[in-house]
């Protein structure tokens, strides 16, 4: 029975002592770098208070920072409305395109369109 227990331990020592060894590496190392080209951001709200709660502009401020230089963005709000006589689903749709480059104008743009689509909301009421 001790045996048993010797042999576990030893069979285990040496596994551990096997998968502890560091690996060598002889070549080359290449780092993958990922770049995004093209950025698009669509938000769909059935309300004011959708939008209020879906997204801030500092939401925004955040993707965009994550940006190479000189890369197009494109940030679009689509107001649901009510169902028209038709039985379509009528609706509004707000659209901006802007460039990394100029984040501060990009992010004014955000602000000036979720004030408008809260604003289309408001006067619906």
């Amino acid at each position: 029975m001790i045996r048993n227990y010797v042999l576990i331990g030893l069979i285990f020592l040496s596994s551990v002592k096997g998968f502890s060894q560091s690996a060598t590496t002889n070549g080359v190392v290449v780092k993958e770098v990922t770049k995004v080209e093209n950025m698009s951001i669509a938000i769909t709200v059935d309300s004011a208070e959708d939008l209020e709660s879906t997204f801030q502009v500092e939401d925004i401020k955040e993707i965009v920072g994550d940006l190479s230089e000189d890369e197009t963005i494109s940030f679009k709000i689509i107001c649901n409305g009510k169902k028209m006589s038709n039985g379509v689903k009528s609706h509004i749709s707000y659209k901006i395109d802007g460039n990394s480059d100029d984040t501060e104008g990009f992010l004014k743009s955000v602000e000036k369109i979720r004030t408008a689509a809260i604003n289309y909301y408001n006067n619906k009421k």
